[in-house]
């Protein structure tokens, strides 16, 4: 065989290859756009969040201006897609008041969430003598002598939505569940110990 035989018979392996090459390129890309069509007709709903109830035991303002504030939530998620399923790949849960953040975020356990299923927390979020702002402390102190104070439990963090075998990329959750405590909430509290349970039911803001 010469030479120029052996060349002819690379050129013609170096197509094969090419061609089997783009072949497995195109298949690849036909799934994932089969797949992405599949995802967008079904168009995923975001997740409900509910703040089930709120256990306080310590909820302090001291001079100058510092509050100390320690208690547990109840927080239920519900994936109301019936054939998407929901990764939970980071979650912080912390609490503001008025608008600044007076707790440090507490980290939730990474899960997956099937079709219609149903996923619990229960965290306890704190801040030790947390710097708040002049005015916020003065607000806190009236609202306090009200009765009535209104905190608002947040989670920030991202999820991927599952179809079939296919993950999406991370999208950014975000929740804001307002939650009314205080010593005149007397109809949906009950005594736990030195600390105060409050039974909110709360519907929370969600925003994917």
């Amino acid at each position: 065989m010469s030479a120029k035989d052996c060349g002819h018979h690379d050129d013609e392996r170096h197509k094969l290859h090419r061609r089997l090459f783009a072949a497995l390129v195109g298949f690849i890309i036909l799934i994932l756009f089969i797949i992405l069509l599949i995802f967008l007709i079904l168009r995923p709903t975001k997740p409900h969040f509910i703040l089930q109830d709120a256990t306080i035991y310590s909820f302090n303002i001291s001079a100058p201006n510092l509050l100390t504030t320690n208690f547990q939530i109840t927080l239920a998620s519900r994936n109301p897609n019936d054939k998407i399923g929901i990764y939970y790949d980071k979650l912080d849960v912390y609490a503001t008041y008025r608008g600044q953040q007076i707790t440090l975020p507490t980290l939730l356990p990474q899960s997956y969430q099937g079709h219609k299923d149903f996923t619990i927390w229960s965290p306890f979020v704190y801040g030790n003598s947390v710097p708040v702002a002049p005015y916020l402390s003065e607000s806190l102190s009236e609202d306090q002598m009200a009765g009535t104070v209104l905190i608002n439990v947040k989670v920030d963090g991202r999820v991927r939505w599952k179809v079939g075998t296919f993950v999406s990329g991370k999208y950014h959750l975000n929740v804001n569940c307002p939650a009314y405590v205080g010593g005149k909430m007397i109809g949906n509290s009950i005594a736990v110990g030195s600390a105060m349970k409050y039974q909110l039911v709360q519907n929370c803001h969600v925003d994917v």
